[in-house]
């Protein structure tokens, strides 16, 4: 097991990839760099080799693919994620270590919101879109991460061997911050600098699309994580709609005796089935997630064990 694992997912970065390699075996020398190269049609792969990075591909197109393979190969006490486009600065990786490896964090984000963000993105739907992202998040989920879409990171081990990586692209950020906050995960806001791309740097995101994914990703994992609520609050619109429907037929039949309407009354009859319907999923749905917040607490134990295990093999 390596003490630090930095993880640099690639995709045509020819043009930053020597510095950010670099800036890296400069600030944390005692780490692995990492470089995995995600089909890239330039010399990405060629340059960071060239720079000192360990060089792996991945041919599943996608951020969240790259992710799912380095979380899978690589075993590290602390692993450092960020971007190949030299966005991030190096001089905060330090700090972010220390979180993990001494005061045991689970996932340290860099929050770039807090400080040069909306100044150096160029990109005004990008800043509407981060700073949506993060509001419906912790109003949803109840946190206080400041930076959802952030991509710098650290990780402990047992975060990165009990992640369940589902997302193939850009939505992996939203899934890593709200998969912590569901399990009771330490995590930790570090303040960082944040820089726009240099030119002749494209960015991959594209700004309504992957938002959209974002944003489906959101809701899902709401429904996921949080069966209770979403069904619960499906069930109370459906029963509002159902007694809309209803009560001007029943104040009808009060005052004549008659059921003039009679669809509208059947209508609302499946509206209030429908309604209840999603209640009880709600329930059980609660009930089935709340196992496997046991189970996962017993997962956390295996993996403790099995890095124990690991550095004790490491150490002879």
């Amino acid at each position: 097991m390596e003490k630090i694992a930095v993880l640099i997912p690639c995709y045509n970065e020819e043009k930053t990839i020597k510095k950010v390699v670099r800036d890296w075996k400069k600030e944390l020398p005692e780490a692995t760099i990492y470089v995995y190269n995600n089909n890239s049609t330039d010399r990405t792969a060629e340059i960071a080799k060239e720079a000192g990075a360990v060089v792996r591909d991945e041919y599943q197109q996608g951020k969240g693919n790259v992710i799912r393979r380095m979380f899978r190969e690589i075993d590290a006490q602390c692993y450092v994620m960020i971007d190949g486009d030299d966005t991030y600065p190096a001089e905060f990786g330090r700090e972010m270590v220390d979180k993990v490896l001494e005061r045991k964090v689970d996932m340290v984000v860099g929050d770039r919101l807090s400080s040069t963000y909306f100044e150096e993105n160029k990109r005004p739907f990008h800043n509407f879109g981060n700073s949506l992202v993060r509001g419906t998040i912790n109003r949803l989920f109840r946190s206080n991460i400041r930076d959802i879409m952030t991509g710098y990171r650290a990780f402990s081990y047992q975060f990165v061997k009990t992640f369940p990586v589902l997302s193939k692209g850009f939505e992996i950020e939203t899934e890593m911050s709200i998969h912590a906050v569901d399990k009771n995960m330490l995590v930790e806001n570090v303040i960082i600098d944040y820089r726009d791309r240099p030119d002749g740097s494209e960015s991959k995101l594209n700004t309504y699309s992957d938002g959209a994914k974002v944003l489906k990703t959101i809701m899902g994992l709401y429904k996921n994580y949080k069966p209770m609520q979403f069904f619960g609050l499906l069930a109370a619109i459906l029963m509002i709609i159902a007694l809309a429907m209803f009560m001007p037929v029943f104040v009808g039949y009060l005052k004549t005796g008659l059921v003039p309407n009679f669809p509208t009354l059947i209508v609302s009859g499946f509206i209030a089935m429908a309604a209840l319907q999603s209640f009880f999923a709600g329930l059980v749905l609660s009930t089935i997630v709340q196992k496997d917040r046991q189970l996962f607490e017993y997962k956390l134990q295996m993996v403790q064990m099995n890095a124990l295990k690991i550095l004790k093999e490491t150490d002879r």
